[in-house]
This record gives structure tokens, sequence and C-alpha cells, in this order.
């Protein structure tokens, strides 16, 4: 990471001396980091966020990243000329889209951070769920009630499904040989069936099957929230729920809160949502008294 050219070489010491209680706080532990599809931006940004990796590894942190891409499947499937739905913030599958979603997020973006983060010195393997068993899948499902009716009604999303089991062999074996796993989100159910699984829940499932001590979820907004547009430092599971029924959190955002909830549940020790377009975002939310987005703890 470049040293900017405004610090003495004592300000540059004395910044590493203040992250050094950071680094040993996380030492050896597992980072879960996931980096979503518009957070990902231009090649800057990417950059940034290779060197963030690179660096937490190279400081004796277990980085793992999950990442998203759906601006990259939606270019693509507009070049295609299929059409494909939101419904609860998820994206309908259907048999032409799972075979999209599968080439851009196994491949194509998939490669392409590995790329970034061997550039930087990292030595980064790109894996999906379906490899070694990773993550098997079930159908999602999801309930909606109608306003006018208020009848409960069933939401078909295709394939769209949600990890029911994750077999960390893989991931474990990969870590000790201080490598760098990056994840695409796709799976296999039981029957062999590819799903689209949303790289939120994804990352959740990774981060709690691993006993991860942080996931961070890097999006396009600075965090959580309020109804004033304000940034909430801080929050519970039930104050996360509250915000859910009253409709302050809504949306793409609810997922990413289930999200940090399954992970607390699971036994990750805390969870953020930070803007990943804000260079090394994941550096001063790790190795810094001040954080960055909203902490959510159980």
């Amino acid at each position: 990471m470049n040293t900017p050219h405004n610090l003495t070489p004592s300000q540059a010491a004395e910044l590493l001396v203040q992250a050094l209680p950071h680094m040993q706080r996380y030492d050896q532990e597992v980072i879960v980091i996931k980096y979503g599809g518009n957070a990902m931006g231009d090649a800057a940004t990417a950059e940034d966020f290779a060197e963030d990796v690179v660096l937490l590894e190279q400081s004796g942190l277990k980085p793992v990243v999950c990442h998203g891409g759906g601006p990259q499947i939606a270019r693509m499937l507009e070049k295609l000329g299929i059409k494909s739905e939101f419904k609860q913030g998820l994206r309908v599958t259907d048999a032409a889209t799972v075979d999209v979603v599968e080439m851009v997020l196994a491949g194509s973006v998939n490669k392409e951070i590995v790329g970034y983060i061997s550039r930087e010195g990292g030595k980064a393997i790109g894996l999906c769920g379906k490899d070694g068993n990773m993550v098997l899948a079930r159908k999602a499902t999801r309930t909606i009630v109608d306003p006018d009716s208020k009848i409960e009604q069933v939401l078909d999303l295709g394939f769209v499904g949600e990890p029911e089991t994750v077999d960390t062999t893989v991931l474990k074996a990969i870590l000790k040989e201080e490598l760098i796993p990056v994840l695409a989100p796709v799976c296999a159910a039981a029957d062999g069936q590819t799903y689209n699984v949303n790289a939120d829940t994804f990352a959740g499932a990774i981060a709690g099957a691993l006993g991860a001590k942080r996931l961070l979820l890097l999006t396009d907004v600075p965090g959580v929230l309020d109804k004033d547009k304000n940034l909430i430092p801080e929050l519970t599971i039930e104050q996360c729920r509250r915000l859910i029924a009253d409709g302050t959190i809504s949306g793409g955002m609810i997922p990413k809160i289930e999200t940090c909830i399954y992970a607390l549940e699971k036994g990750v020790e805390a969870v953020v949502i930070l803007d990943g377009k804000v260079p090394h975002a994941a550096l001063i939310e790790l190795f810094t008294d001040t954080g960055s987005g909203t902490i959510i703890r159980k």
C-alpha cells in the first residue's frame, strides 16, 4: 500500500504503532469480507480492495473473500436479451438466467478479483460453492402478504437458493497454506441442480461455519441509515428487527440485515456494513479506533 506523500516517516511509523493493537486483536482470526458487485466500482477501487486483502493476510489475519456481481450479471443479461426481475430484494432466476449467473460469477468476476489480488502480491484461489461440495443449497422460499387481501403468498424465485450445509474442509486447508480464498455464491443442491445464492447470505453462511471474528459486508452505501438518511453507527439484533418492522430498513438492505442476524447467531462476533467505495474501508474498520459503517452485535 502506498504511503501518502504528505506523511513524514515519523507520522507513517506512528500510524503503524496505532494499528498494532488492532492487528494483535485479529491475529490468526478469520475475517470474511463480502465484496459486493456495486462496491467493485472502477479499477482503482478494485486495486485498493486487493491491497487491503493482501495487507490483512500479511498482517497475520485470515481473510476470506465472498463476492457478488449483480451489476455484471445485469449487463450480461441485457447483452443477451434476457429479462430478469427482483422480488423482496432477490433476483428471480430462471433456467436461462442461472446459466448466465454461473458464467459471470464463477467465471469472469471471480477470476478478475483473483487477478487483482495476485497483482498486489497475494496468493488467491478462486472457487465457488460447488467446489469440494463446500456449500450445498436448497431452493429458497419467501412469502409476502398481499396488501389488499392480506393473504400470505409464496414467492417463486426460480433457481434462487439458500445455504443448507457448509463443509469447511477445503477452506481450512486453503487457509492453513496462507492462501486467500475468493468465493462465488454459485452452489449445487443435493440433486445437482445449480442455484444462485444471494452473496450476502452466502458470506454469512461461510462466516458462521468458520467461526469468523468479523464479517464485513462491503456495499455502495455508508451503512444502515435512519429515516433522515443519517448513518446509524451501532445496532443490536433486536434494534435491527424493529427497523425492518417500521420500514426504516427496506429493499435490498433486508437480506443484508438477515445475513447479519444469521451470522451473529452462528457465533460471528460482529458484522459490519460499510461503503466499499471508500478507499481502504476494510483497513479503516479493522485497524483504526474510529471504524467505518454500521457495526451490528448480538
